[in-house]
C-alpha cells in the first residue's frame, strides 16, 4: 500500500475527497496533509478523518529542508497538490520525481501559471467567452502548471455561465476524476 501526502492551502474539499476514497482502498492511503496556511479548512477536514496535519512556513519549505524531512520520515510514496499555491522546491521534486501531481481547474496550457487558481481561473474563462473548460491533472515541475499532462476532463461553458456556476461544474469533475487518476498512478 502506498503512503499518500496531500499539500493544500485552502478549504480542502479535494483533500477530503481523496481521504474518503483511499480510506478502504488497498492501493493507497492518505496518511498526512501538509498546509502552508494556519487555520485553513483542510486542517479540520483532515483531522475529522484522523489524518495527521502539519502546518509549515516558507522557511521550513524552501530553506531548512524540514518539509522534505517530514515527507521522508513519514514514508511518503506519492504527493498530491490539491489547491496548493506555492512552487515545490527542487529538493522535493528531485526526491519524488514522477510522484508529485497537481490538479488545476482549467484545461492547461490555457489559464495556468502564477496567480491563476480558483475563482480567478473561472472568471478568466467566462470573461474570454470560452465554450469549454475543465480540469487538468499533471505532474509537477519547477514551473507553475507546466508539468506533463496526465489527464483532462471537459465541461461546456454555457451562454450566461457565471464563474460560480462554472466552479460547481469544475468541482464535480475534480471530485469524480482526481481519486481515480491517483489510484491509477499508484
Amino acid at each position: 500500500m502506498k503512503n499518500i501526502t496531500i499539500f493544500a492551502s485552502g478549504s480542502g474539499t479535494n483533500a477530503e475527497n481523496l481521504i474518503r476514497y483511499f480510506r478502504t482502498n488497498p492501493r493507497g492511503r492518505v496518511e498526512l496533509v501538509l498546509t502552508n496556511v494556519p487555520g485553513a479548512g483542510v486542517i479540520s477536514r483532515a483531522q475529522s478523518f484522523d489524518v495527521e496535519t502539519i502546518v509549515f512556513n516558507r522557511e521550513q519549505f524552501y530553506q531548512t529542508g524540514e518539509v522534505l524531512s517530514i515527507l521522508k520520515e513519514r514514508g511518503t510514496d506519492f504527493v498530491v497538490l490539491a489547491g496548493f499555491l506555492w512552487l515545490v522546491p527542487d529538493s522535493i521534486l528531485e526526491q519524488f520525481e514522477g510522484k508529485i501531481v497537481n490538479i488545476h481547474p482549467a484545461l492547461l496550457p490555457k489559464y495556468g501559471g502564477k496567480g491563476m487558481y480558483g475563482q480567478r481561473v473561472h472568471q478568466a474563462v467566462v470573461a474570454n467567452g470560452d465554450t469549454e473548460s475543465g480540469i487538468t491533472i499533471h505532474y509537477v515541475n519547477q514551473n507553475y502548471d507546466e508539468g506533463d499532462i496526465i489527464f483532462q476532463a471537459t465541461c461546456a461553458v454555457e451562454t450566461g455561465e457565471t464563474s460560480d456556476s462554472l466552479a460547481k461544474k469544475i468541482h464535480a469533475l475534480e471530485y469524480r476524476h482526481l481519486p481515480e487518476v491517483v489510484e491509477g498512478l499508484l
